[in-house]
Protein backbone atom coordinates (compact mmCIF):
# COMPACT_ATOMS: atom_id res chain seq x y z
CA UNK A 1 0.00 0.00 0.00
CA UNK A 2 1.06 3.49 -0.69
CA UNK A 3 0.39 6.40 1.12
CA UNK A 4 0.89 9.63 -0.49
CA UNK A 5 0.23 12.89 1.24
CA UNK A 6 0.21 16.10 -0.54
CA UNK A 7 0.82 19.22 0.57
CA UNK A 8 -1.72 21.14 -1.78
CA UNK A 9 -4.86 20.82 -2.93
CA UNK A 10 -3.87 21.17 -6.49
CA UNK A 11 -0.60 18.40 -5.83
CA UNK A 12 -4.20 16.17 -4.54
CA UNK A 13 -6.12 16.46 -7.42
CA UNK A 14 -3.24 15.26 -9.96
CA UNK A 15 -2.90 12.64 -7.34
CA UNK A 16 -6.68 11.40 -7.39
CA UNK A 17 -6.38 11.68 -11.38
CA UNK A 18 -3.35 9.41 -11.76
CA UNK A 19 -4.58 6.90 -8.83
CA UNK A 20 -8.49 6.81 -9.87
CA UNK A 21 -9.06 4.10 -6.88
CA UNK A 22 -7.12 5.75 -4.27
CA UNK A 23 -9.01 6.22 -1.21
CA UNK A 24 -8.97 9.79 0.63
CA UNK A 25 -8.23 9.79 4.24
CA UNK A 26 -8.91 13.00 6.50
CA UNK A 27 -9.70 12.29 10.15
CA UNK A 28 -9.37 8.37 9.39
CA UNK A 29 -12.53 7.23 11.64
CA UNK A 30 -14.20 5.40 9.27
CA UNK A 31 -10.95 4.57 6.91
CA UNK A 32 -8.97 2.96 8.97
CA UNK A 33 -11.77 1.07 10.99
CA UNK A 34 -11.64 -0.80 7.52
CA UNK A 35 -8.26 -1.29 7.51
CA UNK A 36 -8.00 -2.39 10.63
CA UNK A 37 -10.33 -5.42 10.08
CA UNK A 38 -8.92 -6.04 6.33
CA UNK A 39 -12.43 -4.93 5.33
CA UNK A 40 -10.79 -3.11 2.64
CA UNK A 41 -6.95 -2.88 1.38
CA UNK A 42 -6.60 -0.28 -1.07
CA UNK A 43 -3.21 0.29 -2.96
CA UNK A 44 -3.25 4.24 -2.54
CA UNK A 45 -3.98 5.92 0.60
CA UNK A 46 -4.37 10.03 -0.24
CA UNK A 47 -3.80 11.83 2.87
CA UNK A 48 -5.30 15.09 2.91
CA UNK A 49 -5.04 16.11 6.25
CA UNK A 50 -1.77 18.72 5.04
CA UNK A 51 -3.99 21.01 2.96
CA UNK A 52 -4.84 23.77 4.89
CA UNK A 53 -7.19 24.95 2.56
CA UNK A 54 -9.75 22.01 3.63
CA UNK A 55 -9.44 23.29 7.47
CA UNK A 56 -11.35 26.59 6.41
CA UNK A 57 -14.80 28.42 6.65
CA UNK A 58 -16.52 30.62 5.31
CA UNK A 59 -19.36 32.71 5.86
CA UNK A 60 -21.51 35.02 3.59
CA UNK A 61 -24.48 35.86 1.58
CA UNK A 62 -26.23 34.01 3.82
CA UNK A 63 -24.36 30.57 3.52
CA UNK A 64 -21.53 28.49 5.07
CA UNK A 65 -18.77 27.68 2.99
CA UNK A 66 -17.84 24.60 5.09
CA UNK A 67 -14.36 22.94 4.06
CA UNK A 68 -13.97 19.40 3.93
CA UNK A 69 -11.43 18.78 6.47
CA UNK A 70 -13.33 21.18 9.46
CA UNK A 71 -13.68 18.78 12.17
CA UNK A 72 -17.21 18.01 14.08
CA UNK A 73 -15.49 19.77 16.99
CA UNK A 74 -15.11 23.22 15.19
CA UNK A 75 -18.17 22.77 13.56
CA UNK A 76 -19.65 22.44 17.36
CA UNK A 77 -17.33 25.15 18.90
CA UNK A 78 -17.14 27.47 16.40
CA UNK A 79 -19.94 26.99 13.92
CA UNK A 80 -23.22 25.96 16.60
CA UNK A 81 -24.96 29.85 15.72
CA UNK A 82 -24.86 29.46 12.18
CA UNK A 83 -25.23 25.81 11.42
CA UNK A 84 -27.64 24.29 14.88
CA UNK A 85 -28.69 21.10 13.45
CA UNK A 86 -25.47 20.07 12.06
CA UNK A 87 -23.56 20.98 15.27
CA UNK A 88 -26.42 19.13 17.02
CA UNK A 89 -25.46 16.22 15.30
CA UNK A 90 -21.56 16.87 15.78
CA UNK A 91 -22.15 16.55 19.59
CA UNK A 92 -23.55 12.60 19.18
CA UNK A 93 -20.48 11.65 17.32
CA UNK A 94 -18.67 9.36 19.03
CA UNK A 95 -16.03 10.30 21.22
CA UNK A 96 -14.07 13.56 21.93
CA UNK A 97 -11.14 11.96 20.34
CA UNK A 98 -13.24 10.86 17.24
CA UNK A 99 -14.91 14.46 16.88
CA UNK A 100 -11.29 16.15 16.91
CA UNK A 101 -10.42 14.35 13.90
CA UNK A 102 -12.92 13.34 12.11
CA UNK A 103 -14.90 15.69 9.55
CA UNK A 104 -17.93 16.46 7.54
CA UNK A 105 -16.09 16.09 4.64
CA UNK A 106 -15.20 12.47 5.20
CA UNK A 107 -18.59 11.69 6.67
CA UNK A 108 -19.60 12.32 2.92
CA UNK A 109 -17.22 10.44 1.12
CA UNK A 110 -17.87 7.26 3.64
CA UNK A 111 -22.02 7.64 2.41
CA UNK A 112 -22.99 5.17 5.27
CA UNK A 113 -26.57 5.50 6.02
CA UNK A 114 -25.93 5.82 9.25
CA UNK A 115 -23.67 8.91 9.28
CA UNK A 116 -25.10 11.18 11.81
CA UNK A 117 -23.85 14.49 9.47
CA UNK A 118 -25.96 13.50 6.80
CA UNK A 119 -29.68 14.01 8.08
CA UNK A 120 -29.69 17.47 8.98
CA UNK A 121 -27.63 18.51 5.99
CA UNK A 122 -30.46 17.00 3.97
CA UNK A 123 -32.75 19.05 5.58
CA UNK A 124 -30.99 22.08 5.56
CA UNK A 125 -30.69 21.35 1.26
CA UNK A 126 -27.01 21.46 1.47
CA UNK A 127 -24.57 21.20 -1.58
CA UNK A 128 -21.74 19.20 -2.37
CA UNK A 129 -19.14 20.95 -4.13
CA UNK A 130 -16.53 18.19 -5.80
CA UNK A 131 -13.58 18.98 -8.07
CA UNK A 132 -11.14 16.93 -10.38
CA UNK A 133 -8.59 18.17 -12.47
CA UNK A 134 -11.70 18.28 -14.88
CA UNK A 135 -13.13 21.23 -13.26
CA UNK A 136 -15.35 21.62 -10.10
CA UNK A 137 -18.99 20.66 -9.60
CA UNK A 138 -22.05 21.18 -7.72
CA UNK A 139 -24.13 18.19 -6.50
CA UNK A 140 -27.36 18.75 -4.02
CA UNK A 141 -27.23 16.97 -1.18
CA UNK A 142 -29.96 15.07 -2.60
CA UNK A 143 -28.43 13.68 -5.39
CA UNK A 144 -25.28 13.13 -3.81
CA UNK A 145 -26.11 9.72 -2.01
CA UNK A 146 -26.94 6.96 -5.02
CA UNK A 147 -26.40 3.81 -2.80
CA UNK A 148 -25.49 2.04 0.20
CA UNK A 149 -21.90 3.89 1.13
CA UNK A 150 -21.91 5.14 -2.33
CA UNK A 151 -21.85 8.36 -3.63
CA UNK A 152 -22.18 10.97 -6.89
CA UNK A 153 -18.60 11.21 -6.87
CA UNK A 154 -16.95 10.04 -9.99
CA UNK A 155 -13.61 8.57 -9.63
CA UNK A 156 -11.62 11.29 -9.80
CA UNK A 157 -13.11 13.83 -7.87
CA UNK A 158 -12.45 14.66 -4.16
CA UNK A 159 -15.07 16.72 -1.84
CA UNK A 160 -13.85 20.48 -1.49
CA UNK A 161 -16.71 22.02 0.47
CA UNK A 162 -20.52 21.65 1.83
CA UNK A 163 -22.30 24.50 1.46
CA UNK A 164 -24.89 24.97 3.60
CA UNK A 165 -27.48 27.68 4.44
CA UNK A 166 -27.79 29.94 7.70
CA UNK A 167 -31.28 28.43 8.87
CA UNK A 168 -34.06 31.07 8.73
CA UNK A 169 -36.16 28.80 11.46
CA UNK A 170 -34.91 26.29 14.40
CA UNK A 171 -34.01 23.06 13.35
CA UNK A 172 -33.37 19.91 15.60
CA UNK A 173 -31.26 16.65 15.04
CA UNK A 174 -32.19 13.43 17.07
CA UNK A 175 -30.30 9.58 17.70
CA UNK A 176 -31.01 6.78 19.18
CA UNK A 177 -28.82 3.87 19.97
CA UNK A 178 -28.40 1.19 22.61
CA UNK A 179 -26.37 3.39 24.34
CA UNK A 180 -26.16 7.67 24.55
CA UNK A 181 -22.59 7.49 23.84
CA UNK A 182 -19.92 6.58 21.55
CA UNK A 183 -22.80 4.64 19.16
CA UNK A 184 -23.74 4.21 15.65
CA UNK A 185 -27.31 5.43 15.39
CA UNK A 186 -29.94 2.47 14.83
CA UNK A 187 -32.16 5.43 13.06
CA UNK A 188 -31.74 9.60 13.22
CA UNK A 189 -33.74 12.13 11.91
CA UNK A 190 -33.20 16.16 11.47
CA UNK A 191 -36.00 18.74 10.74
CA UNK A 192 -35.60 22.36 9.44
CA UNK A 193 -38.59 25.23 9.47
CA UNK A 194 -37.47 27.20 6.40
CA UNK A 195 -39.48 29.82 7.48
CA UNK A 196 -38.88 32.25 4.87
CA UNK A 197 -40.37 30.53 2.46
CA UNK A 198 -42.51 28.43 4.30
CA UNK A 199 -41.02 25.05 3.71
CA UNK A 200 -39.90 22.53 5.63
CA UNK A 201 -36.55 19.80 5.62
CA UNK A 202 -36.34 16.55 7.40
CA UNK A 203 -33.48 13.97 6.84
CA UNK A 204 -33.80 10.07 7.91
CA UNK A 205 -30.64 8.55 8.35
CA UNK A 206 -29.68 4.21 9.11
CA UNK A 207 -33.39 4.18 8.18
CA UNK A 208 -32.58 2.67 4.14
CA UNK A 209 -30.29 2.31 2.24
CA UNK A 210 -29.21 5.25 1.83
CA UNK A 211 -29.36 8.87 3.89
CA UNK A 212 -33.57 9.98 2.91
CA UNK A 213 -35.93 12.74 2.99
CA UNK A 214 -39.75 12.59 4.11
CA UNK A 215 -40.69 14.23 1.14
CA UNK A 216 -44.66 13.27 1.69
CA UNK A 217 -44.45 14.51 5.31
CA UNK A 218 -42.47 17.79 4.66
CA UNK A 219 -45.70 19.52 1.98
CA UNK A 220 -47.83 17.56 4.48
CA UNK A 221 -46.61 19.78 7.03
CA UNK A 222 -46.27 22.80 5.11
CA UNK A 223 -49.44 22.78 3.55
CA UNK A 224 -50.78 22.19 7.68
CA UNK A 225 -49.07 25.10 8.98
CA UNK A 226 -50.09 27.45 5.58
CA UNK A 227 -54.00 26.45 5.78
CA UNK A 228 -53.93 26.93 9.64
CA UNK A 229 -52.41 30.27 9.58
CA UNK A 230 -49.68 29.06 12.14
CA UNK A 231 -46.45 30.39 10.14
CA UNK A 232 -47.83 33.83 10.72
CA UNK A 233 -49.50 33.36 14.12
CA UNK A 234 -46.77 30.75 15.78
CA UNK A 235 -49.86 29.43 17.82
CA UNK A 236 -49.77 25.74 19.65
CA UNK A 237 -49.14 23.00 16.84
CA UNK A 238 -52.41 20.70 16.61
CA UNK A 239 -51.31 16.98 18.05
CA UNK A 240 -53.21 15.50 15.11
CA UNK A 241 -51.05 17.60 12.61
CA UNK A 242 -47.51 16.15 14.79
CA UNK A 243 -49.17 12.44 14.55
CA UNK A 244 -49.35 12.49 11.28
CA UNK A 245 -46.37 14.27 10.83
CA UNK A 246 -44.60 10.97 12.10
CA UNK A 247 -46.77 8.43 10.44
CA UNK A 248 -45.34 10.09 6.80
CA UNK A 249 -41.79 10.43 7.81
CA UNK A 250 -42.02 6.61 9.44
CA UNK A 251 -43.93 5.39 5.66
CA UNK A 252 -40.66 7.02 3.84
CA UNK A 253 -38.02 4.75 5.56
CA UNK A 254 -36.99 1.95 4.07
CA UNK A 255 -35.03 -0.34 6.86
CA UNK A 256 -33.47 -3.36 7.35
CA UNK A 257 -33.27 -5.79 10.24
CA UNK A 258 -29.48 -6.29 11.80
CA UNK A 259 -27.30 -6.58 14.64
CA UNK A 260 -28.39 -3.19 15.82
CA UNK A 261 -32.41 -2.95 15.49
CA UNK A 262 -35.02 -4.56 13.60
CA UNK A 263 -37.19 -2.57 10.82
CA UNK A 264 -39.90 -2.25 12.34
CA UNK A 265 -38.50 -0.62 15.35
CA UNK A 266 -36.66 1.46 12.84
CA UNK A 267 -39.74 2.75 11.49
CA UNK A 268 -41.36 3.07 14.98
CA UNK A 269 -38.28 5.36 16.02
CA UNK A 270 -38.51 7.90 13.33
CA UNK A 271 -41.96 7.96 14.09
CA UNK A 272 -41.09 9.46 17.24
CA UNK A 273 -38.20 11.25 17.08
CA UNK A 274 -40.15 13.36 14.30
CA UNK A 275 -42.63 14.20 16.69
CA UNK A 276 -40.72 14.94 18.82
CA UNK A 277 -38.35 16.94 17.11
CA UNK A 278 -40.86 18.70 15.23
CA UNK A 279 -42.52 19.85 18.84
CA UNK A 280 -39.23 21.52 19.78
CA UNK A 281 -38.90 22.91 16.95
CA UNK A 282 -42.30 24.55 17.37
CA UNK A 283 -41.97 25.32 20.44
CA UNK A 284 -38.97 27.39 20.09
CA UNK A 285 -40.42 28.98 16.91
CA UNK A 286 -43.26 29.99 18.78
CA UNK A 287 -41.31 31.32 21.54
CA UNK A 288 -37.90 32.57 21.51
CA UNK A 289 -37.14 32.70 17.64
CA UNK A 290 -36.92 35.98 16.31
Amino acid sequence: MDFVAPTTWDEALRVKAEHRDAVPICGGTDVMVELNFDRRRPDVLLDLTRIDDLRTWSHGDGRVRLGAGVTYARVIDELGDRLPGLAMASRTVGSPQIRNRGTVGGNLGAASPAGDSHPPLLATDATVVAESVRGEREIAIEDFYTGVKTSALADDELIRVVVVSVPAGPQQFAKIGPRNAMVISVAAFAIALHTDEQRVGTGLGSAGPKPLRAADAERFLAHELDERGLWSSREALPATVASEFGRLVASAADPIDDVRGTADYRRHSVAVMARRTLQWTWDEYGGIWP
